[in-house]
């Protein structure tokens, strides 16, 4: 059985429709102890929102007992782009006056001596993407100021930095963030996996067109300018944004052959052929990719994750593994990303910041998030993240992750908790 986001809540970034798959349960809900490693694709599915019932356990050697859809391909559907990737919006009044309200009250924050940075929080920890664009232009409007140049020159440090993520947008802060991977001596893998992997086509091919229009050359010829060897063409494959469509039903046969494929690729044979396993989970949707993690775990008794930490390493294993990950359990792998950030010596605030902004545009997959968070590490993300950090920058991350209703247009029917 499948559940679906909320009514009225936004599901992951380039994720499906809810319902895409009736017969298929769209994402796991993990039952381990807290503390317990990430383990890529359980060995049962469950459904998609943490607190569930698994199903029974399964024999390891038979086929997965979940329902594929019986129809043939036919056409695939494109998923729409995330909000902030395609078409400007055209505004409802509702919204229109949400935005100049919000528009006057960052301008008074900034104003005259000293600055309510509390009301800066206030007013951007739940503004919605599709909303973003409006914003900036109101602002500039009716204050004739640039509202990034004035939270640029009115505050400091990582807050000034989360506040001009927020104020980016989504698609923006991609192109950003692919800059600053790209640029200067070496790559920043992380920030590169981030904003490429397992996305939508149409998400990917808006990041293209925005970076091209913002630093005249395409992203491919930036990436593969700095990529060598089979990593090159893994995020070539990935960058041609033609993967399956999270429409096309998810065929037995057709993973089936995917299965036996990937293991004459990795453990069926001596040595490893990289690029074939690079070309199925570049090409396929993450409904597909999913049931793969399944079938070749009842298959053969191994996770895929684990296959792939054995046959590969360096960029190319984690480019991999967050392919399957994303697929198998997105909440999971965001909560992981966070905890990323965070462990070891020293804090990698930056990327803290990308990665919760880039949740909490989407605030019922964040709720997910901290959920997922709890029961993996056994501890509260939100005292983790004060653990970590202090000051405003400490109080606008935490804003942004504790649940909160839905700004904008009208209030949401079901409430981001």
């Amino acid at each position: 059985m499948s559940y679906p986001p909320p009514q009225g809540a936004h599901p992951p970034y380039g994720a499906p429709p809810p319902g895409q798959y009736p017969h298929y349960p769209q994402y796991p809900q993990y039952q381990a102890q807290p503390g317990q490693p990430f383990q890529g694709c359980p060995q049962q599915q469950q459904p998609y929102m943490y607190g569930g019932v698994a199903p029974p356990q399964q024999q390891h050697g038979a086929y997965p007992q979940q329902q594929y859809s019986a129809s043939p391909y036919r056409s695939e559907i494109p998923t729409p782009a995330s909000p902030g990737y395609g078409p400007q919006y055209v505004h409802t009044p509702v919204e229109t006056t949400y935005v100049v309200s919000v528009a006057d009250t960052l301008r008074k924050a900034m104003k005259g001596f000293g600055t309510d940075e509390g009301a800066l929080i206030r007013s951007l920890c739940h503004f919605e993407a599709h909303l973003v664009p409006h914003l900036n232009q109101t602002f500039q409007q009716r204050h004739f100021r640039s509202l990034e140049k004035d939270v640029e020159k009115e505050t400091s440090g990582h807050f000034r930095f989360a506040l001009l993520s927020i104020l980016r947008g989504p698609l923006r802060q991609d192109v950003f963030l692919l800059d600053k991977a790209l640029k200067g001596i070496g790559t920043n893998e992380c920030l590169l996996n981030d904003v490429v992997i397992a996305r939508s086509n149409a998400d990917l091919n808006a990041i293209k067109h925005a970076y091209h229009a913002s630093y005249n050359r395409t992203l491919e010829s930036a990436v593969s300018n700095d990529l060598s060897a089979k990593t090159q063409r893994l995020f070539s494959m990935v960058l041609m944004a033609n993967r399956r469509e999270e429409s096309r039903p998810v065929l037995p046969h057709e993973v089936d052959g995917d299965v036996i494929a990937l293991h004459g690729a990795t453990e069926g044979k001596f040595g490893t052929d990289e690029l074939n396993v690079c070309s199925i989970l570049s090409n396929r949707s993450d409904g597909h990719i999913r049931a793969i993690a399944l079938a070749y775990n009842a298959k053969y008794a191994l996770p895929l994750e684990q296959v792939l930490k054995k046959e590969f390493s360096g960029h190319m294993q984690v480019a991999l593994i967050q392919m399957v990950r994303a697929a198998s359990d997105p909440v999971m792998r965001d909560a992981v990303l966070i905890e990323d950030c965070m462990k070891n010596m020293g804090t990698k605030d930056e990327m803290l910041v990308s990665r919760i902004v880039r949740s909490h545009w989407a605030p019922d997959h964040m709720d997910q998030v901290r959920k997922a968070y709890k029961m993996k590490y056994g501890k509260d993300l939100i005292q983790r993240i004060k653990g970590e950090t202090s000051g405003d920058y400490q109080r606008l991350l935490v804003a942004m992750v504790e649940p909160g209703q839905k700004q904008g247009s009208m209030p949401s029917q079901t409430p981001y908790r």
